[in-house]
């Protein structure tokens, strides 16, 4: 019987070419290999546009040209990282057309979700916020604003840390700087669940069912059909995974807040209720004046995907009003 989720990507590839978007994998060391989705006229100019490594520090990337044979202007660079329950193109579906109007929009799979895998024992978000670096460099991108989500906000705030001259501004959405003890037992004991494997990686319709609960404000109905194709296609490499969730987790004691330079926004459900609204008034206090939260109405954790239209117009303001200031170190 035909996958009715796996039947759709065909359709989402088509319309990212039609945005102008191409696949392409980066090999940062061997054995790991990060796949992304680029601007066409990013991949390598090299046969074949998977698998192609471009040496660290040189680009094979020419620049894109107008009619005339004149360089155009560089679009802004965005970097979209998706959260842990789907990988990049699915996660951002409702995003990444309207962004690549303006944008050099780069869409990666975090390790052991869509293409890209690693045979390497590191499951930290620092090893995923490093090796996504190393593949944008290798890619040419020289600054850029990275959006995370959940998951892949964790990640963004480790990116924004180890290369600000890289990522110049960050939002993030439904997210924390570190999951450390106190907030994953807080979650946890409020959502009604005995761990972040049985939350995150559900394994029956019934456990996806109560995954899509607490991530959405609304009750969306889907027939179990649906459900148990999802849960065929988009929660493979489980092994791996709970590795990644049991690597995520610090100690309170160990927990720092970052003095990062960057210009941020907090782009949040309202009704989030894995990651509360509480929880990221106190992390804009903790991160400082350069940073704002902005809420969406009538929208849980997946706001994203619950309301694309509001979603997309206020991540649009932010890129819009930081790329029209002064140009920044």
């Amino acid at each position: 019987m035909v996958n009715l989720v796996e039947l759709q990507k065909p359709l989402i590839h088509f319309l990212l070419k039609r945005a102008g978007l191409r696949q392409h994998a980066v090999e940062i060391e061997p054995g790991t290999i990060v796949s992304f989705w680029v601007p066409k006229e990013k991949v390598p100019k090299k046969k074949g546009t998977v698998n192609e490594v471009v040496p660290e520090g040189k680009s094979d990337i020419a620049a894109s040209k107008d009619k005339t044979g004149k360089n155009e202007k560089e679009k802004p660079a965005v970097v979209l990282v998706h959260g842990f329950a789907a990988e990049g193109i699915i996660t951002w579906q409702f995003q990444i057309g309207i962004l690549a109007k303006q944008y050099a929009v780069y869409v990666p799979d975090l390790l052991f979700f869509g293409g890209s895998t690693s045979t390497s024992t590191d499951r930290s978000p620092a090893f995923q916020a490093q090796c996504l670096l190393t593949a944008l460099e290798r890619l040419g991108v020289e600054a850029c604003t990275v959006v995370g989500f959940s998951y892949g906000g964790m990640v963004a705030f480790k990116m924004a840390e180890a290369k600000p001259d890289l990522v110049r501004n960050l939002v993030v959405s439904g997210s924390v700087i570190a999951m450390t003890d106190s907030i994953t037992d807080e979650s946890l004991e409020r959502l009604g669940f005995a761990s972040s494997a049985e939350l995150l990686l559900p394994e029956s319709v019934k456990g996806l069912k109560a995954l899509l609960s607490v991530a959405t404000y609304g009750n969306l109905w889907f027939p179990d059909r649906l459900h148990n194709d999802y849960l065929k296609v988009m929660f493979s490499n489980r092994k791996e995974r709970a590795e990644l969730l049991e690597g995520l987790v610090i100690s309170n004691k160990d927990a720092v807040v970052p003095a990062l330079t960057q210009r941020i926004l907090l782009l949040w459900g309202e009704n989030d209720n894995i990651f509360n609204i509480e929880l990221a008034k106190n992390m804009k206090e903790k991160l400082g004046e350069k940073t704002t939260l902005q809420a969406i109405k009538k929208a849980g954790h997946l706001a994203h995907l619950e309301r694309p239209c509001v979603y997309n117009r206020l991540l649009k303001e932010f890129l819009a009003r930081i790329h029209a200031e002064p140009s920044q170190k």
